[in-house]
C-alpha cells in the first residue's frame, strides 16, 4: 500500500500573522483613543521595539480613552430621552422680559389664562397700578380692581375675540378717530352699540377702535341677530332670537373686566366666552434662566402677572400649583424665580439643558467606575451619582413642573449646590437607598418607560440575551389559557413572559413612563382606603389610588383591590424582587456568569468591529471571562487582556 502524504494524515494550522509594529500601533490607538497614532508616539515604539502591556495601561489612563469609553456606555444604554419626554411649549414662558414685552406663557395655556392661545399679557400695564393707563376707558369701571381679595391678579384689559367676532378698524381712513367716543360722534359707531367698540393695539404698539359684532360669515355667531339692551338702552349682548338649547351658542355678552367663574368656583378664573381678558404686568428679580444682556443689566424682568406669581396652592380652591394644572390657574404662576416655567430662545433652551444633563448623568457613573478601576458591575449597583447646574437646580428647586416628574434622588440638603448657568460644572454625590447605578436614573427610567422595557433592555445589554417567541404551536383556541389575564401564564405569551414579569416586578417601586420612586411610606403594598374605593365603584377615589388595583377583570384582581398594581399577579417568591429593586437582579445574575460573558462579547464586538465567531467563542470566551472575573471585574483589564490576543493582532 503507497504511503499517504504527510499533508494528508495530518491537520496544520496556518501559521498566524501579526500586523506590523506600527499598524499594531495605529489599531490601538484608534480603538482605545480615537485618534491615530502622533509622530512623537510612532517613533517611541519604534525605539522600543514592541508594544507591553504597560504602554496599553498609559493609553487607558487618558482622558481620551475615558471619553471613548463614555460613548461606549452611551450608545449601550441608548441615553437619550428627548423622545420620551414630550415638552408641547404649554409650560415655556415667551417674550425677551423687557419693558412691553415680558415673559408669559402664550402657548395653548393662553387658552386658560386670558382665553385665547397665544395671547399675552397687556405689557403697557402695570398690574400694580392698573388704573394709571385705561385700554377702553369708554367701558371700563371708573375704578378698575387690580386685584381679588387675596391677591390674585385681575385683568386690567380685555378685547374682543375674532374667532366669534367681526372687528372693524375705524381709523383707517381718518387719523381724527383716535377714540371710542369720537367714532361714536362721527357716527361710525352707533351710541346704543359703544360697548362693542373695541380699543385694540396692533403692531404699531397703539391702540385704534374697532366696531366689532357677531360674525356675519359664520353658522354659529351669524344667528346672533337679537340685540339685548341695558337700562340704558344700551347693547350688553346678541342673542339667538329662537334658539333656546344651552348646548347651542345662543349669547355673547359684551366683554367687560370681569372674569367668569369656572363651575361657580370662587378663585377658578376663566374668560367670558369671545373675549380676551389681559392682566398687567410686574417687574420681578432676573429667573433662574440667562437672559439678554441687556435685560440682565437692568437687573429685573417684566413678567405678566399671571405668571410672576410664586404660590404653592390656589388661596381660593387649595390646589396645588405644583402639578401641570398650575399653568392653566390664574393664581399660581412660575414660582420663585420663575422655577416652574421653562424657556427656549435665543439664550436658554430649559428642555434641552435638562435633557442633555440627564442623558449625561449614566454615562458620569459608567466614568467614574472605569476610571476607579472599580469592579465594573458597579455601574448597575453604585449609589454615587452627579449633578451639574442644571440638574441641582432641577432637584433643590423643583423646577420643570408638568414636564419631568423625578423623585429627588437624594434629600435637597444633601444635592450639592451649583448655579443653573454653570452646566459643565458636575459633582459627584450619595444617591437615596433605592437608587441602583445606571439602571434607575431618570435616563434609564425615561428611555424605557415600562418594566418590561426595563428588562429587555437589561437582558440585551448586560446579558446579550433577547426575547423571542417561541416557535411550539398555540393550543386550540378554546383552551382557557388564551383568556388569562397574567401574561406569564397565557398560552403563546408565556414563553417570554414567565420571565419579564417576575424580572420587571424587580423596578416595581419605580412607576412607568416617568421617574418616579413609589416609596412604601407613602405607598404601602394595600390601602384599605383605595380597597375601599374600588368595592363602592369609585374608581378614581379622589385621584388618590392611581397606583393600586381598582378594578377586578378576573379572580386574582378581585382578591387584589386596592394593592399596589405591581403586586397584582407576583407570588409570594416573586414579591421579594419588588422590594429588592433592581440591585437584587445584578446580584442574581452575577452568580449565573451570563453577565461577564456578556461584557466580552461586548468589548469584542467593540474593539474587533464584530461579534465573536462559533470558534472564537470556543477559544477566547470562556477564558476572557473567568479571567474578568479573577481580576475583580476590571474592565480596563479585560480591554488589556483582549487587546494582546493573537485575534486582535493577526490580519483576517
Amino acid at each position: 500500500m503507497a504511503v499517504a502524504p504527510a499533508s494528508a494524515e495530518e491537520a496544520v494550522c496556518a501559521p498566524i500573522e501579526q500586523v506590523p509594529l506600527q499598524r499594531h500601533l495605529r489599531q490601538l490607538s484608534l480603538d482605545l483613543l480615537g485618534r491615530p497614532p502622533t509622530i512623537e508616539e510612532y517613533q517611541a515604539i519604534q525605539a522600543q521595539g514592541s508594544i507591553t502591556s504597560e504602554d496599553i495601561r498609559q493609553m487607558m489612563s487618558s482622558e481620551e480613552f475615558y471619553l471613548r469609553m463614555r460613548g461606549f456606555h452611551r450608545a449601550l444604554l441608548r441615553s437619550n430621552i428627548k423622545a420620551s419626554v414630550n415638552d408641547n411649549g404649554d409650560y415655556r414662558v415667551q417674550g425677551t422680559g423687557a419693558m412691553n414685552n415680558p415673559f408669559g406663557m402664550r402657548g395653548n395655556t393662553a387658552t386658560g389664562l386670558r382665553g385665547v392661545n397665544g395671547q399675552a399679557c397687556d405689557g403697557y400695564i402695570a398690574q400694580a397700578s392698573c388704573n394709571s393707563e385705561r385700554q377702553d376707558p369708554h367701558a371700563e369701571p371708573a375704578t378698575k380692581q387690580c386685584a381679588d381679595e387675596r391677591g390674585v391678579p385681575l385683568p386690567v384689559s380685555y378685547d374682543y375675540d375674532t374667532n366669534y367676532f367681526a372687528c372693524t378698524r375705524l381709523d383707517a381712513t381718518d387719523a381724527s378717530v383716535t377714540s371710542c367716543d369720537v367714532a361714536v360722534s362721527k357716527g361710525l359707531v352707533l351710541a346704543k352699540r359703544l360697548y362693542f367698540c373695541d380699543m385694540r393695539r396692533l403692531s404699531d404698539g397703539k391702540l385704534h377702535p374697532h366696531a366689532c359684532e357677531p360674525d356675519p360669515n359664520k353658522n354659529t355667531t351669524g344667528a346672533l341677530t337679537e340685540e339685548v339692551l341695558d337700562g340704558a338702552g344700551k347693547v350688553v349682548a346678541f342673542k339667538h332670537p329662537t334658539v333656546t338649547d344651552p348646548k347651542a351658542l345662543i349669547r355673547l355678552d359684551r366683554c367687560t373686566l370681569e372674569p367668569t367663574l369656572r363651575n361657580g368656583v370662587k378663585g377658578s378664573y376663566a374668560a367670558p366666552r369671545g373675549c380676551i381678558q389681559r392682566e398687567g404686568y410686574l417687574m420681578k428679580p432676573l429667573p433662574f434662566f440667562p437672559v439678554s444682556p441687556a435685560v440682565q443689566q437692568a437687573g429685573q424682568v417684566a413678567v405678566c402677572a399671571y405668571d410672576a406669581q410664586e404660590r404653592d396652592m390656589n388661596p381660593w380652591t387649595l390646589e396645588s400649583c405644583e402639578t401641570a394644572r398650575f399653568a392653566a390657574d390664574r393664581s399660581c404662576g412660575c414660582g420663585v424665580k420663575m422655577r416652574r416655567c421653562g424657556v427656549a430662545d435665543t439664550y436658554a433652551n430649559t428642555y434641552n439643558e435638562r435633557t442633555d444633563a440627564f442623558n449625561m448623568e449614566p454615562e458620569l457613573i459608567a466614568d467614574s467606575v472605569v476610571r476607579n478601576d472599580e469592579p465594573y458591575y458597579n455601574i448597575l449597583t453604585t449609589r454615587r451619582s452627579f449633578v451639574n447646574g442644571t440638574l441641582s437646580e432641577f432637584y433643590r428647586e423643583r423646577q420643570g413642573v408638568g414636564i419631568f416628574n423625578v423623585t429627588a434622588p437624594a434629600p435637597l440638603e444633601t444635592v450639592p449646590a451649583i448655579a443653573y448657568n454653570q452646566p459643565g460644572t458636575w459633582q459627584e454625590y450619595t444617591r437615596s437607598a433605592f437608587h441602583s447605578g445606571v439602571l434607575t436614573t431618570p435616563s434609564f427610567l425615561y428611555r424605557f418607560p415600562t418594566q418590561r422595557a426595563r428588562v429587555n433592555e437589561f437582558y440585551e445589554a448586560f446579558l446579550c440575551k433577547t426575547f423571542v417567541p417561541s416557535k411550539d404551536p398555540l393550543p386550540p383556541p378554546e383552551d382557557p389559557s388564551h383568556r388569562d389575564n397574567n401574561l406569564a401564564r397565557r398560552a403563546g405569551c408565556n414563553y417570554c413572559h414567565a420571565t419579564i414579569e417576575p424580572t420587571g416586578a424587580h423596578w416595581g417601586r419605580f412607576d412607568e413612563r416617568n421617574s418616579l420612586f413609589l416609596s412604601p411610606e407613602r405607598y404601602p403594598r394595600f390601602d384599605p382606603k383605595c380597597q375601599t374605593c374600588a368595592l363602592n365603584g369609585d374608581t378614581s377615589c379622589g385621584g388618590e389610588c392611581g397606583a393600586y388595583v381598582m378594578q377586578a377583570f378576573d379572580e386574582d384582581a378581585a382578591n387584589s383591590l386596592g394593592m399596589l398594581k405591581t403586586y397584582l399577579y407576583r407570588t409570594s417568591s416573586e414579591e421579594p424582587n419588588i422590594e429588592g429593586g433592581p440591585a437584587l437582579l445584578v446580584q442574581r445574575m452575577m452568580q449565573t456568569g451570563d453577565m461577564e460573558r456578556c461584557t466580552v462579547k461586548r468589548i469584542w464586538n467593540e474593539f474587533l468591529g464584530r461579534a465573536m465567531t462559533v470558534q472564537e467563542q470556543q477559544l477566547y470566551l470562556d477564558s476572557l471571562s473567568k479571567n474578568f472575573a479573577s481580576n475583580h471585574h476590571s474592565l480596563k483589564s479585560l480591554i488589556e487582556t483582549l487587546v494582546m490576543t493573537d485575534a486582535y493582532r493577526r490580519i483576517d
